[in-house]
């Protein structure tokens, strides 16, 4: 019993804890007012459907007692049942309280995770649009039908386990007997006849709501109605609501006619009907009537899926446009899209992660994340794309003799500015680098930061990668003690900062204690740097806050930092999803998101993982200094988002409150475009027997460098139409292939600009020719790796097995055709540091392939002369680029040529050296080896210059950063 009483007390503690730290939460970020709904609303489902269970459960026990046969036969059973009587009646009230309580706990507890199936119905809004089966307004199957199947079920389970204890009691006491010629007395069928009337009335109506699920229920084929289910399911359901209902009936009057016959036929009818009606009538009826003609039969069922699935995910009004790709580019073609050509991005946000860290990390306890992001800012007047990435605190970082309680929680609390780099490799001036070795060109950079986006508080207390709680504060005239910015010239005069942002007060023993006990940390109690001005930061990642404060909202799994107003502020999108919407197809949403860069994305998806409607409902920022959470509304058109609005009333700001400098940031979200992206893969299809036959059918590719894993859209500026004087747009992309096939099927892209309401949220498809084969991701990646001239362009890197990292393959309508381009990176080696650096562009347009150190002499390459486009973002390495194209080779460009592989033979030899123990002639090879090369670049220039008409020759980098590493 001592065991039980502190077991039960440790689960109160806990719960108290869990919950006034909640509280406390809430609070300090001016939510008080969605933790108090949150919290009432489940009290009272609680009470409410915790004291129904109990009731029906008590009331039966007590019923069955009281009615209890006074004098019971003298039989054997009896006999043996007598000791069991004689424990539990001494017991009874106790017991009956005890069970009743119980299930009811119990119930409730289950019944608190329907909060958001009861606010909805309380606050349930209309569509504006029925379904075509039951007349009924979209809405009801949002809000109404869920709430209706939830109490239904309830009420189910609570008569079965009130059946189950009267009957229970009614067999110990005598009242139902198991041998005998009276099996039931009086008052035991009066009882178990009512119970079991009320059940079949309750399954009556459960049949009647099925009925309508069968506009959401999934199947092979499509999502909804079908011919089966229309002709064969939905009659049986109408069928067994009547059989039901009539064995009620006959259970109610059982109570007045004392015979088990007439009800007993009934539902013997009803289970056998269920069989027939339920199981072999539409089994029938599918391999009979629907599977000899399923296109026939099926087609105004398809046609009705495709139209509501294409409304339900928003893509209704996404245009096809036949795109006759040319495989040929000219200088004239390319100069209708010179506007997309300075958008091209050749820094790759995946690969570039290790280049910030080495360049920009400054200290090893700042970190930036896996994957960079994409954003946009005015530079010398002009938008700029720019790879962004959040400079934030790794606590993992510190040096181990530093790892103590003191420094991870008080003293190293928070990240410190931005880091930027230009995405088309580009300075401010839009002019290319020529000397940067391969490196981002940095928009944003250092210590304190310094660059092209303002002045702002730099100080990044809250992030994607921050400690699990720190503590901050202090008494005035007391030293500060959270690090700031590290030293900069080795004196170890760190500057140090103290946070005076809103947080949680944690200056009291009571607070110390809450929190000791919820991180399981008794430093927090005892520790003399938690001190009466200290507050604590937890649940720091902006995603957890945004869902924390909005648990209705699905958070999108990227979260962009941008300097908007002088701040860093994390933005982020929150959707309204629902698996409810009649007819359209259902998906897994993890599935859908699934790619490269986000492989299995970790959705806290509501309710279900499969949904069959998307919106995205608010866009939500996150400061990354107090922590403040800003909703705003974005479609305001969604009948979710105005339920919500009214359960939490003021919590989300009308979309006309958003600043001009923050909507400059805001994007068309990621992974509502995978999810279209999905969907479109199949319902671009509009004809239902062209959908049936699956003949057209795309896929999104596998990503060359890892098959198993989808290629991810990607953001960049392009112009939406060929013209001299088109403006780029800035665009999420991305492009199909046939269902089993490797060629391009499709380029689809989405404006992502909002300041453009012209073309933001605009999906437009460029269908590619069905009788001309063009080649899809994987095989334009399969063409760059068996290419000669690429091949001998890289010849100085792979004989010294230098690590070769491809960027990602970007595709763009250019010039009336298809343009790959792809950035090449080698991993710089050597003094302890490890990091990609970019050295190449490769490019292909139609069947010509090239190579340059620049985008412009990759695009010479392909054209056989000069591009005249202007988009030499450099590399950092010189000399002009390999061909597959048309092109003549002149003398100059063999002798280039010959001249390389003598440089190659010379690397040979320095590494033989080398290995032998003779530094002397591997430095003498070396400078051998880059003489050639120079004299190869020389010869390669020469033949540009005096042949225009000629390609130009292939050449390798005489950069120091290409010679092999030691």
């Amino acid at each position: 019993m001592t065991a039980l009483v502190l077991v039960v007390l440790f689960l109160l503690l806990s719960l108290f804890t869990s919950i006034w730290t909640q509280k406390l939460w809430f609070q300090s970020i001016g939510f008080g007012s969605v933790y108090g709904r949150l919290l009432a609303t489940r009290i009272g489902l609680f009470v409410v459907f915790g004291l129904v269970m109990a009731l029906v459960v008590g009331v039966n026990l007590f019923l069955a007692f009281r009615f209890r046969p006074l004098f019971r036969p003298n039989t054997p059973d009896q006999a043996n049942l007598e000791r069991y009587r004689e424990v539990v009646t001494p017991l009874r009230r106790a017991l009956l309280v005890a069970v009743a309580a119980v299930l009811g706990i119990f119930a409730g507890i289950s019944a608190t995770g329907q909060w958001r199936t009861y606010l909805l119905w309380r606050h349930r809004q209309f569509f504006g649009q029925e379904d075509p089966y039951f007349h009924r307004d979209i809405g009801f199957y949002f809000f109404s039908l869920p709430w209706f199947h939830y109490l239904v079920d309830f009420l189910t389970t609570a008569l079965v386990i009130g059946l189950m204890a009267a009957v229970l009691v009614h067999y110990l006491y005598g009242g139902i007997r198991l041998t005998g010629g009276q099996r039931f007395t009086g008052a035991a069928q009066v009882q178990t006849s009512v119970l079991l009337g009320l059940l079949l009335l309750l399954k009556s109506g459960d049949y009647y709501l099925d009925r309508f699920d069968l506009t959401t229920n999934q199947g092979s084929l499509i999502t909804g109605m079908t011919y089966a289910r229309d002709h064969a399911v939905l009659p049986s359901k109408n069928i067994l609501m009547f059989i039901a209902l009539i064995c009620a009936l006959l259970l109610f009057a059982n109570v007045f006619r004392r015979t088990w016959l007439l009800p007993g036929v009934g539902i013997a009818l009803l289970a056998l009907s269920s069989i027939l009606l339920g199981v072999i009538w539409p089994t029938v009826v599918q391999k009979l009537q629907v599977n000899p003609s399923v296109a026939d039969k099926e087609a105004p069922y398809i046609q009705r899926n495709i139209t509501a699935t294409r409304a339900a995910y928003d893509v209704g009004d996404s245009k096809v446009t036949q795109y006759d790709a040319s495989s040929t580019l000219t200088n004239d073609k390319l100069a209708e899209d010179t506007a997309s050509l300075p958008g091209i991005r050749l820094v790759d946000p995946q690969v570039v992660r290790p280049t910030f860290e080495q360049l920009q990390q400054i200290r090893g306890y700042y970190s930036v994340p896996n994957v960079l992001d994409v954003d946009r800012y005015d530079v010398n007047d002009r938008e700029r794309d720019v790879v962004v990435a959040a400079r934030e605190l790794n606590i993992n970082g510190l040096p181990d003799a530093q790892k103590n309680w003191t420094n991870e929680h008080t003293v190293y609390t928070h990240g410190y500015g931005m880091i930027a780099a230009y995405g088309n490799q580009q300075n401010a001036d839009d002019k290319p680098v020529t000397d940067n070795q391969g490196n981002p060109v940095f928009a944003e950079y250092d210590l304190p930061p310094k660059g092209q986006l303002g002045k702002y508080v730099p100080q990044i207390y809250y992030g994607e990668q921050s400690p699990t709680y720190s503590i901050v504060g202090k008494p005035e005239g007391t030293k500060s003690v959270e690090l700031d910015t590290p030293d900069a010239n080795g004196s170890g005069n760190s500057r140090t900062n103290t946070y005076d942002g809103p947080g949680v007060s944690i200056g009291s023993t009571f607070h110390k204690l809450l929190y000791a006990m919820k991180f399981g940390d008794t430093n927090i109690l005892l520790s003399s740097r938690v001190n009466s001005a200290s507050k604590i930061l937890y649940d720091r990642s902006p995603r957890e806050r945004v869902q924390k404060v909005a648990p209705w909202l699905t958070v999108d799994s990227d979260a962009l930092p941008s300097v908007v107003n002088g701040r860093i502020v994390w933005i982020l999108d929150g959707y309204t999803t629902s698996d409810k919407y009649p007819l359209s197809e259902s998906r897994s949403l993890k599935e859908m998101v699934d790619d490269r860069l986000n492989p299995r994305s970790a959705f806290a998806t509501l309710p279900t993982d499969h949904i069959n409607y998307m919106r995205n409902a608010v866009k939500a920022t996150v400061d990354a200094y107090t922590g403040k959470v800003t909703l705003y509304a974005w479609d305001e058109s969604d009948p979710l988002l105005k339920a919500w609005e009214g359960v939490f009333p003021g919590v989300v700001k009308p979309k006309s409150s958003i600043p001009q400098a923050l909507l400059a940031h805001m994007r068309y979200p990621e992974d509502l475009y995978k999810v279209q992206r999905n969907i479109l893969a199949d319902y671009h299809v509009t004809n239902p027997r062209t959908f049936y036959g699956g003949s057209d059918k795309w896929e999104v590719p596998q990503d060359p460098e890892v098959d198993s894993l989808k290629q991810p859209p990607y953001r960049l500026s392009v112009a939406a139409s060929s013209s001299e004087k088109a403006q780029p747009v800035f665009s999420l992309t991305s492009v199909y292939v046939p269902t089993k096939r490797q060629n391009l099927a499709a380029f689809m892209s989405v404006g992502s600009d909002p300041t453009d309401p012209s073309t933001y949220g605009k999906i437009s498809l460029l269908r590619l020719p069905d009788d001309k084969q063009i080649a899809g991701p994987s095989q334009i990646a399969n063409q760059f790796s068996s290419n000669d001239s690429i091949a001998a362009q890289l010849l100085p890197f792979t004989q010294q097995k230098a690590v070769l990292r491809y960027g990602n393959l970007l595709t763009l309508p250019v010039g009336g055709g298809l343009l790959y381009v792809q950035p090449l990176y080698t991993l710089r080696t050597g003094g302890g540091a490890s990091y990609p650096q970019l050295r190449f562009v490769l490019v292909s347009f139609g069947k010509n392939v090239g190579i340059g150190a620049t985008l412009d002499e990759a695009l010479n390459s392909v054209l056989g002369g000069s591009s005249g486009s202007g988009t030499s973002g450099t590399s950092g390495t010189s000399g002009s680029s390999g061909s597959t194209g048309s092109g003549t080779t002149g003398t100059l460009n063999g002798q280039a040529l010959a001249l390389l592989q003598q440089a190659n033979a010379k690397f040979t030899d320095a590494q033989k050296a080398l290995k032998a123990g003779d530094p002397v002639t591997y430095a003498q090879d070396i400078e051998a080896a880059r003489k050639l090369i120079e004299q190869a670049v020389a010869a390669s220039k020469k033949t540009a210059s005096s042949s225009p008409s000629a390609s130009p020759s292939a050449s390798a980098s005489a950069s120091p950063s290409a010679k092999p590493s030691s």
